[in-house]
């Protein structure tokens, strides 16, 4: 589906809390919102600061093909969403509490889907990361199976109001874009949607033609009420999930600390309807 830039400007219209696409759901009793204890030890330690998280709901169905094996949209009152995803990564690092110097900070937006397995794990499926740093995106995209793209990015932070800038580099649309403004207002009690948008506890994502499960363990987001000025915005698109119009839910955190585990291999769907036969030692089959 080919769609154009979205283009839209503030007029009067204050778009923080959401009011569609299943925002009056109460979440599922067994649904997870603290992230369980990491599988063995930790591999990724970095810190996500000064997050502005633009949410679109959408269909199911129209976003189905971009899962991977093993993994669906994630629904809430029967929609899913698109979120556009702008933030600064800093003292990213192997193991605990290393930081890579320089190449563990830089820029990044994203744009993600919602998932969840078999497993009753809920995570994200990634369509595309824009990140200023070219060796981090060689190596997410070889190593995890990450459609990272690198980008020139800039960020600019004022008393109340925040803007993020990026065109991408490589590999293409060469040239797409992404511009947005917004105010931050005050912090907010999170909504069931709001949880349901964050408590993501891993990513799932696609490596040498199998599933992985990618875990990660945080502290519930610190978020607040906010409000997008400007949005020109052509990520969306050139991942294949035209938005249209505001996006009706838009938050701020000044973000989290976060570590990820070892990745875990998903069953594919015909090994996990398959199980061998139990035979006798010494019979003939």
């Amino acid at each position: 589906m080919d769609a154009g830039p979205l283009v839209w400007l503030r007029q009067g219209v204050r778009t923080s809390g959401g009011t569609e696409g299943g925002a009056g759901a109460a979440l599922p009793d067994d649904f997870p919102v603290t992230a369980p204890a990491l599988p063995g030890r930790v591999l990724f330690d970095q810190r996500w600061r000064d997050l502005a998280f633009l949410h679109w709901p959408v269909d199911p169905e129209a976003v189905r093909r971009f899962f991977p094996p093993g993994c669906e949209p994630d629904v809430l009152g029967g929609t899913t969403w698109v979120s556009l995803v702008p933030f600064g990564m800093s003292g990213a690092g192997l193991g605990e509490g290393r930081p890579v110097p320089w190449l563990g900070s830089f820029l990044e937006t994203n744009v993600r889907l919602y998932s969840v397995d078999a497993a009753g794990r809920h995570g994200v499926v990634f369509r595309s990361l824009d990140a200023s740093r070219l060796l981090v995106v060689l190596a997410a995209r070889v190593g995890l199976g990450l459609p990272y793209t690198w980008s020139r990015m800039r960020e600019q932070e004022g008393a109340a109001a925040r803007e993020w800038r990026s065109s991408r580099r490589w590999p293409g649309p060469r040239g797409a874009r992404t511009s947005i403004a917004l105010t931050v207002g005050p912090p907010v009690v999170p909504t069931p949607l709001d949880v349901f948008l964050t408590s993501r506890w891993g990513a799932h994502t696609r490596v040498a033609g199998r599933t992985l499960w990618v875990p990660n363990s945080h502290e519930p987001w610190p978020l607040r009420e906010a409000a997008v000025t400007a949005l020109d915005d052509e990520l969306c698109a050139a991942a294949g999930v035209p938005v249209a119009g505001p996006p009706p839910l838009v938050r701020f955190s000044e973000g989290v600390r976060t570590v990820f585990g070892r990745p875990q291999l998903l069953p594919t769907p015909a090994l996990a309807r398959w199980r061998p036969r139990r035979v006798a030692l010494g019979t003939r089959t």
